[in-house]
């Protein structure tokens, strides 16, 4: 059975084409570099851009050569030029869905709010929506509303130019002031933006995988827990955090004891899990060994300003590496290993935290 997905590709041109121009140093707007993301997710089927063309004559020979339909909207007077677009794209749109039922995804290329309606009806159609748009000029109530959003400007193969400073031009330049050259400091390279946090990343995973394992009897793929991802943050992308391929995220956070990677159902689709041991008995411990310095022994200690003890201890604990949503769930199973105790007080309004005997010592053999 081919499982291969379908997709009809709507692009609202001149959106796009001006969204690179604008806010990308007047960039020209290139169609490949869309083509070739989309030709890693299935089979394009439909490509239509809808515009004035008379207005893009270049741009109309690059897109023919990609095998767009060009679907020309005229400017007319006492008409509006891009509501004309957008009605006569959302119309087309909505009628492919329903003539073609085995389109399963819509690509929907612009960064207009304008669209969150169609993306809505789509959706409630059973067809994936994929949202591209320029990051600057996309709205951002557009992105959420799709099941994934790319951003044109980092997609693989679009060239940023660097922004230039306009420099005063003049028929002569001034002679150069020795003591202003001494003050002048030299120009800096441009400064490319940083890679976002990995940690984070990491807290992320964890905090799905365990959410997955919580909500699903199920084992957890790499490709679930990718579609998750993606349902959570659309604009979710691995080569944002600096690495080629998701499978190789995976490995990387597989090698910081994040989660663990096992043979799955399907080649190439590996199962994820969060460590059952190791890390978390650690912690269990490290909380337990705080608790009994605290209180001497004897006695318990709030829950309130526990965290900031261990991070005296430990600077890197995080409990939501370890897959808990909050401290005091990671409590709450340290409890239940007998790393502690864990009772509410009225008084205290506050949770008390008790060491406990720790993990039995293995029989001897």
């Amino acid at each position: 059975m081919d499982l291969e997905e379908r997709i009809a590709l709507f692009l609202d041109y001149e959106n796009l084409a001006l969204g690179a121009r604008d806010h990308r140093g007047g960039m020209a707007f290139d169609f490949r570099p869309i083509a070739d993301a989309l030709a890693e997710r299935g089979r394009v089927v439909v490509r239509r851009a809808y515009a004035d063309w008379s207005f893009f004559d270049e741009d109309r020979r690059m897109l023919t050569r990609s095998h767009v339909e060009l679907i020309e909207i005229p400017q007319r007077m006492g008409a509006s030029r891009k509501n004309a677009a957008d009605i006569k794209m959302a119309v087309d749109a909505v009628e492919l869905a329903f003539e073609r039922g085995y389109i399963s995804t819509f690509v929907i290329c612009t960064g207009d709010s304008d669209f969150t309606p169609l993306v809505h009806k789509l959706r409630e159609l059973n067809k994936r929506v994929i949202g591209v748009g320029v990051e600057k000029s996309t709205s951002a109530l557009l992105p959420p509303a799709c099941d994934e959003f790319l951003y044109y400007d980092r997609l693989e193969g679009v060239d940023i130019p660097p922004v230039r400073s306009r420099r005063p031009t003049s028929a002569r330049p001034p002679a150069p002031d020795p003591r202003q050259a001494e003050q002048e400091p030299e120009p800096q390279p441009p400064v490319e933006e940083p890679a976002r946090d990995v940690d984070t990343l990491a807290v992320l995973v964890a905090q799905t995988v365990a959410g997955l394992q919580g909500s699903s009897s199920g084992e957890v793929t790499a490709s679930t827990l990718k579609r998750t991802l993606l349902r959570k943050d659309p604009t979710f992308s691995e080569s944002d955090y600096g690495f080629r391929t998701f499978g190789e995220l995976l490995r990387h956070l597989a090698e910081r004891n994040v989660i663990e990677l096992a043979e799955g159902p399907a080649k190439g689709d590996p199962e994820v899990t969060l460590p059952e041991h190791g890390d978390r008995e650690v912690a269990f411990e490290l909380l337990r060994v705080v608790v009994l310095d605290l209180t001497g022994g004897d006695g318990s200690v709030a829950l309130s300003g526990l965290k900031n003890q261990l991070r005296r201890v430990r600077p890197d604990f995080s409990e939501k590496k370890l897959g808990y949503r909050s401290f005091l769930q990671f409590c709450k199973a340290a409890a239940t290993t007998g790393a502690v105790a864990l009772q509410w007080s009225p008084d205290a309004d506050d949770y008390l935290v008790t060491a406990g005997p720790g993990r039995p010592a293995p029989p001897p053999r």
